[in-house]
């Protein structure tokens, strides 16, 4: 992999990132711009990582970090997840991190369209369900 096409999917998972931030922080969030952003090209640089040695390295399975994003990442998530009497906060900011660090992997793995549609459908759900959860959460009994 060139240095070119290393740089373009860091940009590509760093965009998506800000886009999915953004959003966030818009709808005053727990986790907006900037960890949103940290989250997908981290990913993506472990992502990057894995196949620049795998390109250099014989029998390496270059999926063995990408494993390892998903787990570190949970970590991370559980981090923004806190509960308040009966209540827990944080699980969709916890959701929306996690699929951050996907979204970085796939523009790593060179799915620029992927990664798009993925991003849109984050924002999507994450800007459109949330009138209904309102709603199912205040209704009367």
């Amino acid at each position: 992999m060139s240095t070119t096409e290393f740089l373009t999917r860091l940009v590509v998972a760093a965009i998506a990132g800000l886009i999915i931030g953004f959003e966030r922080q818009w709808h005053h969030k727990e986790t907006g711009l900037k960890t949103n952003t940290l989250v997908a090209i981290g990913a993506a640089a472990f992502v990057l990582l894995s196949i620049k040695v795998g390109e250099t390295e014989a029998n390496i399975d270059v999926t063995r970090i990408t494993a390892q994003v998903v787990m570190g990442v949970g970590f991370l998530g559980a981090g923004v997840i806190f509960r308040e009497g009966d209540n827990v906060h944080g699980l969709n900011s916890a959701a929306t991190i996690w699929c951050s660090a996907a979204i970085g992997s796939i523009a790593a793995s060179g799915y620029f369209i992927e990664a798009l549609i993925c991003t849109f459908l984050v924002i999507g759900i994450n800007t459109a369900i949330e009138p209904i959860d309102n709603w199912l959460k205040n209704r009367k009994g």
